[in-house]
């Protein structure tokens, strides 16, 4: 019973490091998937261009919107590294059918190739195309929270909602995405012809847009894209070099990458405290094997008595670390799959934005169990050595 709670208390210590180690490492791999998730749902290597302020008279003014759909058209037929483009115009107001209303989140005016820069597919029916945007067709297409407060389980294509008094019918349903990083749920928005919004909702006659949506050809265009929007637009406003311009132009995949290098830093952050716990567990491990060969001081001489020499039993106590080592390892790696996947059910049942993903890292598991092999080679080295270089003839004596 001795030896079976000096050998319990030596495991103990390196299964609470290798399991700390990879929770810690796989909570920050799932929260290093949520963002790169989320920052995939706002569409396919998006960059949104925003006006700036207009010049008039030498004074900047703020507040004027200075881009323009033809911005928007400029942008996607004179670059090359572009897939899509599209106009935002931004409305607010009531959704009302029959006896029920409700205040969406996201009231949009679009264009046609919306869902391609959003990579957002449609659930039931379709979208409205250019020819219903250049006649500013009161159509629209509504995403899943829509359906549920308005219609339940009545089949909205078709139906007519009116928005500010004035009819929009229903062509399209969008795909569910669910909310976004910060708990804005994306189901809650109807999309209409942006001419629409500017003129029936707006009741304006100008061209302007509250911002440009541009979806690259892929990741690695996303620089040469940039660079094409802001020359095209600095040819169309007419800034002259060294000038500030009236518009700016975001990319999103800068943004997340940002976001990964913070939550890749703090991830090892955590690994290194909780690898502190490893160091610990190496150091019980030292300690009770020193133990250990304190009270086999007997048993060790008559092993030498009989034979055995200083190397055999360096083996012996060496080998006896590695695999206490080892089996606190795999059971640290098993509690901590388990602690990484419990913590993150516990965040999504306490955060009502966010759906973390379960994510187990093997390769911090297989480092993990590697470790706690090399700290059974490293703390039980000393013990074993000392156990090789005792006196036989003292050892025999010693009671």
């Amino acid at each position: 019973m001795k030896n079976k709670l000096r050998a319990g208390l030596t495991v103990l210590g390196v299964v609470i490091g290798i399991a700390a180690v990879t929770t810690m490492v796989s909570i920050g791999q799932s929260a290093s998937a949520l963002v790169q998730g989320q920052f995939a749902a706002l569409g396919t290597n998006v960059i949104v261009v925003l006006p700036g302020s207009q010049q008039r008279g030498g004074v900047r003014q703020a507040g004027i919107l200075t881009l323009t759909a033809a911005d928007a058209e400029a942008i996607g037929s004179e670059s090359r590294a572009i897939l899509a483009v599209s106009p935002i115009v931004g409305a607010q107001g009531q959704v009302v059918f029959g006896n029920a209303n409700w205040s969406p989140r996201d009231m949009q005016g679009v264009g046609a190739d919306y869902l391609t820069v959003r990579n957002w597919k449609l659930q039931a029916g379709g979208f409205f195309a250019r020819e219903e945007i250049n006649a500013g067709a009161q159509v629209c297409v509504i995403g899943n929270t829509i359906v549920a407060k308005l219609f339940q389980t009545a089949n909205p294509l078709n139906q007519v909602i009116r928005v500010k008094n004035i009819p929009f019918r229903v062509i399209g349903v969008l795909e569910k995405k669910g909310v976004n990083m910060v708990g804005d749920d994306q189901d809650n928005i109807v999309l209409m012809p942006f001419t629409t919004v500017r003129k029936r909702l707006q009741g304006s006659n100008f061209n302007n847009v509250n911002a440009i949506m541009v979806s690259a050809i892929s990741p690695k265009v996303m620089d040469t894209a940039s660079r094409e929007i802001e020359q095209i637009l600095y040819e169309r406003h007419g800034i002259a070099p060294g000038e500030k311009p009236d518009f700016s132009v975001q990319d999103t995949t800068e943004i997340a990458a940002t976001l990964g290098v913070i939550t890749g830093t703090l991830t090892m952050m955590l690994a290194t405290i909780a690898g502190i716990s490893l160091l610990v567990g190496g150091v019980g491990i030292m300690n009770i094997m020193l133990v250990s060969v304190t009270e086999r001081t007997r048993e060790i001489g008559i092993r030498m008595a009989i034979g055995a020499r200083g190397k055999d039993i360096l083996r012996q106590f060496l080998v006896e670390a590695i695999i206490l080592s080892s089996i606190g390892g795999f059971i640290g790696v098993v509690l901590g799959m388990a602690a990484s996947a419990g913590a993150t059910l516990l965040i999504n049942s306490f955060s009502s934005g966010t759906d973390w993903p379960i994510i187990v890292s093997l390769p911090a598991a297989a480092v993990a169990m590697l470790f706690a092999a090399a700290v059974g080679i490293f703390f039980g080295y000393y013990p074993a050595r000392r156990a090789s270089q005792l006196d036989p003839i003292e050892a025999l004596r010693y009671e």
